[in-house]
Formats: C-alpha cells, sequence, structure tokens
C-alpha cells in the first residue's frame, strides 16, 4: 500500500505522457512552419537556427556553424517542452483548459506568440527586427496551429482526462 506522501510526490504518468507528446508536437510543427515560412523568404535552415542560438549566444552564434545551429534546435526545444508543461500542468489546475482544447489551444497559441515576442525575445542576446504586422499575423496564425492547438489537444488526448 502507499503512503500518502509517496503518492503525491510520485509523478502522474499521463501528465508525463501528455507533456513529452505535446512538447514533441509543439516542437516539430513550429520548427516546421518556421523552415517553410521563412525559407519562401530565402533564409536558410542552418542560419534560422544559428538565430534561435541567437537568444543565448548573440551575433557570434552565426559563426558557430552546426554546432550553433544544434544548440538553436536544442532552444527549440527545450521552450516547445516548456510551453507544453505550463499549459498540462494549468489544465491540472483548471480543466476546462482541455474540455475546451480547440478554444483554449487557440488562445494559448495567442498568449505563446505574446509571451516569446513581447518578453522573452526582447529579454534575449537574439538580433531585433522592426515590427512588422505582416509578420505578427503570421506569426499568430503559426502559433495557434503549431503551438497552442497541438498542446491542447495533446494534452487532453494523452493526460489522461475524460472528456
Amino acid at each position: 500500500m502507499n503512503s500518502p506522501a509517496t503518492t503525491l510526490s510520485a509523478p502522474n504518468p499521463n501528465t508525463v505522457l501528455a507533456i513529452l507528446w505535446s512538447g514533441l508536437l509543439c516542437g516539430v510543427l513550429d520548427i516546421t512552419a518556421a523552415l517553410v515560412v521563412y525559407g519562401t523568404m530565402g533564409a536558410k535552415p542552418l542560419r534560422l537556427l544559428q538565430g534561435i542560438a541567437g537568444g543565448l549566444l548573440g551575433p557570434r552564434s552565426y559563426g558557430g556553424g552546426i554546432a550553433t545551429a544544434l544548440l538553436g534546435l536544442l532552444c527549440h526545444f527545450v521552450i516547445a517542452f516548456s510551453a507544453a508543461a505550463v499549459f498540462v500542468t494549468a489544465s491540472r489546475l483548471a480543466p476546462f483548459l482541455v474540455r475546451h482544447a480547440v478554444l483554449s489551444g487557440v488562445l494559448y497559441g495567442i498568449a505563446v506568440y505574446f509571451f516569446m515576442n513581447r518578453v522573452v525575445v526582447p529579454l534575449s542576446a537574439a538580433a531585433k527586427f522592426p515590427f512588422s504586422f505582416k509578420m505578427m499575423v503570421v506569426g499568430v496564425v503559426i502559433h495557434i496551429f503549431c503551438v497552442g492547438l497541438p498542446i491542447a489537444l495533446a494534452a487532453r488526448r494523452f493526460g489522461g482526462f475524460t472528456v
């Protein structure tokens, strides 16, 4: 028989599974969208990934070759899994987030976009670009479909929720 302390401190395997799947889906879909969208504008994948690493390293990330590109990819997935963990944890406290996963996912994608662009990027060492309404709309749409919705739907599917 498990003691109450053991039961309370053991992570719920459904929570871990929900974070793993939602973070993986978010990370893969978001980086794919970024590579496609920025690729159509002429950006090379290596340079894009180095730009993500620029959040930590600043402009010198562009001189680091494949190593800084891989660091950028790692940073991207750390952020994706962090966003997933925040949503899954919040859904444990507020189950309506998974009961209304589509609406929650849309709103969460928008929230993540603005948090990243108004808090994280300005505080990082990444290159700063002038505001573009077009790129904001593109970014919000990507975050809705490639961040918020996959996280919310995977949290509902794999989180052990009965809807």
